[in-house]
């Protein structure tokens, strides 16, 4: 059993060796910390750890460094997280303005939840299983360009050009998007693809459009787009600032994380804390080709009240404490711009 001065030690070791990435002796413990004992008792205490498993020596120095159960021991017992600074508070604040594209508050979120972590930043678009379709507008752009705007109650919001081979007539238009917006609007998704579908697959001969099949298969495209799990990523970079952390190349590493369906199956695997906080430490990532990282996440809901997961991936000697409370600060920041809170 780890007493409450082993956790603290098992504490100073974690903190000392994601600063430094030098192993951790006893001495140095005595001369950073607080603990008010001699070098020799931490020594006890380093042993008992050892034991325990917790803490190894790499190499024949004194020096400890944490194993993966040691990192997951320490932010099981994480109480104190630490707070945001007011500068990331005014730059998440920035950084994460308001807007009604969807993609672009996802890409901006990574990015900035990159640059506050140092680490390979991931986010999950939101689930369409409940999404309903809003609108579908059409917008004449030209005499021979429209643009088709497909609208998501959850945010998501489309665009895309159609070029036509004549003259865009206005009634055409207008008839073309009332067809289309009574197969689909306040449908869900899935339905609304499956309606659609179906009213270009009966339509008679001359009812046949070559812009209205145009206009329904850009529809059609975008709303299969919306059936597809996807992430986006920011800060892949990172990993090369801690090749070293890593024991072979980190390439295995990269090429995992282009396997979206690998990272999303891990997503869905994590379980969150009372916080709402999820961590998945070393070896508990290798069913996923991920065993020398660890992964911190957080939920955010849509404007629909679907669940995603927002986090960051990096090797297992990162700060915890600091990715956990930037996490949950940027999944917070996006639920509120996304309306939900």
């Amino acid at each position: 059993m780890v007493s409450e001065r082993s956790l603290d030690v098992l504490r100073a070791i974690v903190t000392d060796y994601v600063s430094s990435r030098e192993p951790v002796g006893s001495k140095s413990i005595v001369d950073r910390h607080q603990f008010g004992v001699s070098a020799a008792t931490i020594r006890n205490d380093m042993a008992l750890l050892e034991e325990e498993e917790l803490i190894v020596a790499p190499h024949t120095s004194s020096g400890r460094v944490p194993t993966d159960k040691g990192y997951r021991l320490f932010v099981d017992q994480l109480a104190d997280k630490k707070p945001l600074s007011p500068a990331q508070r005014r730059a998440i604040e920035m950084f994460l303005e308001p807007s009604a594209d969807l993609d672009d508050v996802l890409r901006r979120s990574v990015r900035l939840l990159s640059q506050l972590t140092n680490q390979v930043a991931l986010v999950q678009y939101p689930s369409f299983a409940r999404a309903s379709v809003r609108h579908v507008e059409l917008v004449t752009v030209s005499e021979n360009t429209l643009l088709v705007v497909v609208i998501v109650d959850n945010g998501r919001v489309d665009q895309r050009l159609v070029e036509s081979d004549r003259l865009l007539d206005d009634d055409e238009i207008g008839r073309i998007k009332v067809q289309i917006n009574d197969d689909v609007s306040s449908r869900t998704v899935n339905s609304a693809a499956v309606e659609l579908m179906s009213r270009v697959e009966k339509q008679s001969p001359d009812e046949h459009s070559p812009l209205a099949d145009t206009v329904c298969n850009v529809v059609l495209e975008v709303l299969g787009h919306y059936r597809e799990d996807r992430l986006v990523m920011a800060g892949a970079a990172n990993l090369a600032r801690t090749e070293e952390d890593f024991s072979g190349s980190i390439f295995p590493v990269l090429e995992a994380l282009e396997q979206q369906v690998v990272l999303l199956r891990l997503f869905g695997e994590m379980q969150a804390d009372q916080l709402g906080v999820s961590a998945s430490i070393g070896r508990e990532n290798a069913p996923f080709g991920l065993d020398e990282t660890s992964i911190v996440t957080s939920g955010y809901r849509s404007s629909a009240g679907e669940i995603a997961r927002l986090g960051v991936l990096g090797p297992t000697r990162m700060d915890y404490a600091g990715n956990i409370t930037a996490v949950r600060a940027v999944a917070r920041y996006l639920s509120r711009l996304l309306g939900v809170e």
